[in-house]
């Protein structure tokens, strides 16, 4: 059981997990069995989530950028039944916030590509903050309403929105986007900085995720098989992220930059939460 284990391989198993290991890789690494590794992470991932709802409110966040990544639970889309998405199986979207100055990932939602699921992400961003800040984002039409039913008029907010050569797929490669032909910055609400409209920060913060969430990670056979259990490992990503790991260019962890903890966490801090 994942309770006995000592507390070394408990820190060994979850910070592996973290770095984007697999799971059947870390068994074999460590010796501890797949399934206990698998509760470890499930019951550390879901005090992570609890985690971060308590420390991120009050943040002093400037220019923010939304985006959302694209992950499946069990099957894709395309393979499920309606008893299949009853379970919970099919596309698994993220929600994802950051702070383009400080890199703070101070909010994300997983659930489908909706507005229920975007409404209740931008309106649990916009708690957290204490000032106005400014939005960007691509041209999802779901994040108007969301950003106005969230914050109101009390917002800058600007979109990115992108043309392409071909919006078929005929110039494409099999796993390759087509290619980006011209970017048209619109603004929405209120008056944001021409210069700060961009999704650059949180389309790099994409790829860190699929480099370290093994759930993530195209064309392999780690996605996850249950819907709870994808949620706890995008919860165990940010808060490894956000309080753990070191930020190359800000020489600290995003939570140290954003002013929500004072100290360097370690993956034994993490385990700690757990009651």
């Amino acid at each position: 059981m994942a309770n006995i284990l000592k507390k070394d391989k408990q820190v060994t198993a979850i910070g592996a997990l973290a770095e984007g290991t697999a799971i059947r890789s870390i068994e074999r690494q460590t010796g501890i069995h797949r399934d206990t590794i698998m509760r470890l992470g499930v019951r550390v991932g879901n005090a992570c989530e609890k985690m971060m709802r308590e420390k991120m409110h009050d943040l002093d966040c400037r220019c923010l950028q939304l985006d959302e990544i694209w992950g499946f639970v069990g099957k894709k889309k395309k393979n499920t039944s309606l008893e299949d998405e009853a379970m919970g199986f099919g596309d698994a979207w993220t929600f994802v916030a950051i702070d383009s100055e400080t890199k703070l990932v101070p909010c994300f939602k997983v659930g489908k590509r909706d507005s229920a699921t975007a409404n209740a992400f931008v309106t649990e961003l916009a708690a957290r903050m204490k000032n106005r800040v400014q939005i960007s984002s691509d041209s999802l039409a779901t994040y108007v309403d969301a950003i106005e039913q969230g914050f109101g008029s009390d917002v800058d907010y600007g979109q990115i929105v992108k043309a392409f050569s071909s919006t078929d797929g005929t110039l494409q490669g099999k796993y390759s986007p087509p290619q980006i032909v011209g970017v048209r910055k619109t603004i929405i609400v209120g008056n944001p900085s021409n210069v700060d409209i961009s999704t650059s920060y949180i389309e790099r913060q994409n790829l860190t995720m699929r480099m370290h969430c093994r759930r993530l990670t195209r064309l392999t056979n780690a996605f996850s098989k249950k819907l709870d259990n994808f949620k706890a490992a995008i919860a165990l990503h940010f808060a490894y992220y956000n309080f753990v790991k070191v930020h190359g260019s800000l020489r600290m962890t995003p939570a140290m930059a954003a002013g929500v903890v004072p100290n360097l966490w370690t993956v034994s801090d993490l385990i700690d939460m757990v009651s």
